[in-house]
């Protein structure tokens, strides 16, 4: 079975993600939307897996780690150590988790696998050919980021889905739109 990667981000006008290690914004409904996202499945018994960076697993205040409902990967090269968080596993590179991915003994606990974050592994996930689709929150405003989504929206073509709101959102002042791409 060829593993198919979601990604999942909310961006800036200016595609920024990040300011410090964290969201420079406060969108709690985006926040739940995320959640039931990387968290919903059609099959009883199975969990999504989400593939984060070191820096985004930092990111995660403590009371959240893991993510829960989710099988946690998170990918550094340094070592580290999940075993005190319940599926939660640690790997080295994004070829050694696909790997596992892979492993036809581990496949039926999963459904989906999204990738959340940061830059560096979105990259290499959209340009892997395992990359299905995004799904990308459009923040209509721009805030201080020092961290930014590399991905060139001019290579996918926009696709609508049941699940994804198609209206306006606004919280706290900021208007924001959700979107699903595919490569064109």
């Amino acid at each position: 079975m060829s593993v198919k990667l979601k990604l999942i981000v909310a961006a800036t006008e200016n595609m920024g993600i990040g300011k410090n290690g964290t969201l420079p914004w406060r969108l709690k409904n985006e926040m739940a939307y995320f959640s039931k996202m990387t968290t919903t499945t059609k099959q009883a018994g199975r969990k999504n897996v989400v593939i984060m960076g070191r820096k985004t697993w930092d990111s995660i205040p403590g009371k959240y780690k893991p993510l829960a409902g989710r099988i946690n990967f998170v990918l550094s090269r340094s070592d580290l150590n999940l075993e005190q968080f319940p599926d939660s596993f640690a790997f080295k590179s994004f070829d050694e988790a696909y790997k596992k991915l892979q492993d036809t003994q581990f496949q039926p606990s999963y459904e989906d696998v999204w990738v959340i974050g940061g830059s560096s592994l979105y990259e290499e996930a959209f340009a892997s050919p395992y990359f299905q689709k995004l799904y990308l929150t459009k923040i209509q405003k721009n805030f201080n980021c020092d961290t930014f989504f590399p991905v060139e929206l001019e290579t996918l073509k926009e696709v609508s889905e049941e699940d994804v709101p198609q209206a306006l959102q606004e919280e706290n002042g900021v208007r924001y739109t959700y979107h699903v791409y595919v490569k064109a």
